[in-house]
């Protein structure tokens, strides 16, 4: 059974109330994610997993992303165990919002467009996190971010991508691009797919995340000073891995999310 999906309503006469107190908070919390990144990620931003128990500082990233994610309004729900060190989840994709989502579960090192590395601060901030960056339609750089995530699985640390290969709109989930399931077969991992959903009074918000045409400052300003609402990770069945099927492996990936999305048995 569904549960009814619907838009946020734009009239909000609360929200200049939220900017008063919301932005104070993010200017010293983006501080605080400074700080975090020279004096703690600069000494071991390699830490893996150890009988899966966590190393600090992927215990650092997953306090300041939930913080950062209670300033927005978000309260970040788990729903399901993720795996272990080394492993490659594949998540999808609605706006920047999710990395920051997924890191409040599980620290890993995502895969993002290699616009953000030139990002005032934030692209500092993304790559102090072992962001792994890709420019979009280069050939030559998915071969590279592909080896490069072969080598972080293979070193035993967990890789995050969104195979869509872009943000989808309105609740819509694309098509996810197989080749990059390739990594997780050359490095011997598991693949576990990742749900991220957004909901407020039980009904799933199809526009939390990048409107049609909306960009990055737009969609940063709504979110901050939106109503409160759950943010939720659903980490689901791993896939079962083929070296002949890397193609079901990405359709079954899509096909547990979309469940998962839909609140039906995933």
């Amino acid at each position: 059974m569904s549960i009814e999906a619907v838009s946020t309503p734009d009239r909000d006469l609360l929200r200049p109330l939220r900017y008063l107190w919301r932005v104070p908070l993010l200017l010293l919390h983006v501080v605080l994610g400074v700080l975090l990144c020279a004096l703690i990620l600069s000494w071991n931003r390699h830490g893996v997993m150890k009988d899966e128990r966590e190393p600090f500082t992927h215990r650092m990233i997953r306090v300041w992303s939930t913080g950062l994610m209670r300033i927005f309004g978000l309260r970040s729900v788990r729903v399901g165990k993720p795996l272990p060190d080394a492993a490659l989840f594949v998540a999808n994709h609605t706006s920047w919002i999710d990395i920051e989502l997924l890191h409040s579960q599980r620290a890993a090192c995502f895969v993002a467009k290699a616009e953000i590395a030139s990002w005032p601060l934030v692209g500092w901030l993304a790559a102090s996190g072992g962001t792994i960056f890709h420019r979009r339609g280069s050939n030559h750089s998915l071969a590279t971010v592909m080896q490069v995530m072969v080598e972080r699985l293979g070193e035993g640390r967990s890789v995050a991508v969104f195979p869509e290969g872009g943000t989808g709109h309105n609740g819509v989930l694309k098509v996810f691009h197989a080749r990059i399931f390739q990594a997780a077969l050359d490095a011997q991992v598991p693949v576990q797919p990742v749900a991220l959903r957004f909901a407020r009074d039980g009904k799933r918000q199809v526009d939390a995340g990048f409107r049609e045409d909306e960009n990055f400052m737009q969609n940063f300003l709504r979110l901050l000073g939106g109503a409160p609402m759950d943010a939720e990770v659903h980490f689901l069945e791993p896939v079962p891995t083929s070296q002949d099927g890397r193609r079901r492996m990405a359709e079954l990936a899509r096909e547990r999310i979309a469940a998962a999305l839909e609140d039906r048995t995933a």
